[in-house]
């Protein structure tokens, strides 16, 4: 039987950049999701929180796909994407109040990343998503996305074949914005994530089925501009609070899971160099808001849990086992490590994009997590040439790390601008 891990958003062995498969032909790590939550266990019952700080201990959650950033643009700019000035159709996704800010009334977009090439050569990652403005100041989203994790072989305890499946998941988007001024704009998403990792049936004598979920997005822009020596300088800021919604599982057995609830903060400055050449320089705060795992107590000989007087695990930290609302609320002071493990949950991501003569552009960026909340650690590259009606993207992404997973990653964007089809001069028959 596949040994089924829960997902992990930050981790580099269980987040959603690998994955964990067992096949009997090829090394494979495939994202998978548990059905159990997962301890953090002590060798001893004294131990001070500068040391909690310092341990992995990452934060864990189901659907971690659905924190893939799907579009080349944000990708070559280290995952930035939340304050983005001459925003997109994918901008449904990153902050849908920012689609208000769009220079065309409509468009749609498609990506496609082949995930995990170094290591696979049947996962990828697909992304559609559209926008229309309607009336004045109102506009209506949506976007699909696609995870499929290619054909796994199941196996018993014994290592017997148990059949194979081909893991897939999915989410679909709907959204609305509307501008309540010329600088301020709010909107919300509401979706729908599948997921079917193991299929339907009775595995080992558990009964597993895909898992669902509802979930929310609120987001909101602002923008300003001032005069620094002379020039107009434009800022945006950008909030997104994401995947509010229930918990998943796949058993029926086991306990529910959270799903990526997770805050963005970002900020965006652009300043036009000349007639020809702009600058775009942006920077993004993340966080999940979902519990931490709390550090649960052991005896000094490591033989058992430690109890209390009413037979209850004793832990340094919070509960984990709580609503979604409060897990949101707990997560911003719930690591056992305290303040100090708290602010490295904050992942922090660097953006810049050069742009000649709004038809050329480069991309660079970084994207930071510390280690033990993951050691994400990568640089990002990207260039993008516009057409008429049509924008192609790419994004290449590099590790700093040696053997990492996602070395030579690339995404690929299509975008189209729909009035300038409509548009379109009548050709001669």
């Amino acid at each position: 039987m596949i040994n089924l891990l829960k997902k992990n958003y930050n981790s580099p062995d269980t987040n959603p950049i690998f994955a964990h498969r067992h096949m009997s032909r090829k090394i494979l790590f495939l994202i998978m999701a548990s059905v159990s939550s997962i301890s953090i266990y002590g060798q001893t019952n004294t131990i001070s929180s500068k040391e909690l700080a310092g341990q992995l201990n990452t934060v864990t959650t189901m659907v971690p796909f659905i924190t893939i950033t799907p579009d080349s643009r944000s990708a070559g700019m280290g995952d930035v994407g939340v304050a983005l000035f001459s925003p997109d159709a994918n901008s449904a996704s990153w902050n849908n109040a920012n689609l208000l800010n769009a220079e065309k009334s409509s468009g749609f977009a498609i990506s496609y990343a082949p995930w995990l090439r170094q290591l696979v050569n049947d996962v990828g990652f697909s992304y559609l998503a559209g926008y229309a403005k309607v009336g004045k100041k109102g506009v209506l989203s949506g976007s699909f996305r696609y995870f499929s994790l290619g054909n796994i072989q199941f196996t018993d305890y014994d290592g017997n074949p148990q059949g194979s499946f081909n893991p897939n998941e999915m989410a679909i988007d709907g959204g609305y914005a509307l501008a309540f001024s010329k600088k301020l704009s709010m909107g919300v998403n509401l979706r729908y994530i599948y997921s079917n990792i193991v299929g339907s049936g009775i595995k080992n004598g558990i009964d597993y089925n895909a898992g669902t979920s509802i979930a929310g997005d609120i987001n909101v822009l602002y923008k300003t501009d001032i005069r620094i020596a002379g020039k107009k300088r434009l800022f945006n800021f950008g909030l997104n609070i994401q995947n509010i919604g229930s918990k998943m599982t796949y058993s029926s057995k086991e306990k529910l899971d959270f799903i990526p609830t997770n805050l963005k903060l970002g900020v965006g400055y652009s300043t036009q160099i000349d007639n020809y050449n702009k600058l775009n320089v942006y920077l993004d705060f993340n966080k999940l808001l979902v519990p931490t795992r709390p550090y649960y107590l052991r005896n000094y000989d490591g033989s058992k849990d430690s109890v209390d007087r009413n037979n209850i695990r004793q832990y340094i930290g919070q509960d984990p086992n709580v609503s979604p609302i409060q897990g949101m609320i707990q997560s911003f002071y719930d690591a056992p490590g305290g303040f100090s493990e708290e602010m490295k949950e904050w992942i922090t991501n660097i953006g810049l994009e050069y742009i000649y003569d709004n038809s050329f552009f480069v991309r660079s960026g970084l994207f930071y997590e510390s280690q033990t909340k993951g050691g994400r650690q990568y640089i990002t590259t990207g260039i993008g040439l516009k057409f008429q009606s049509l924008s192609v993207d790419a994004a290449y992404l590099i590790p700093l790390g040696n053997r990492h997973p996602l070395q030579n990653q690339m995404r690929f964007t299509l975008l189209f601008d729909l009035n300038s089809l409509k548009d379109a001069p009548p050709t001669d028959k």
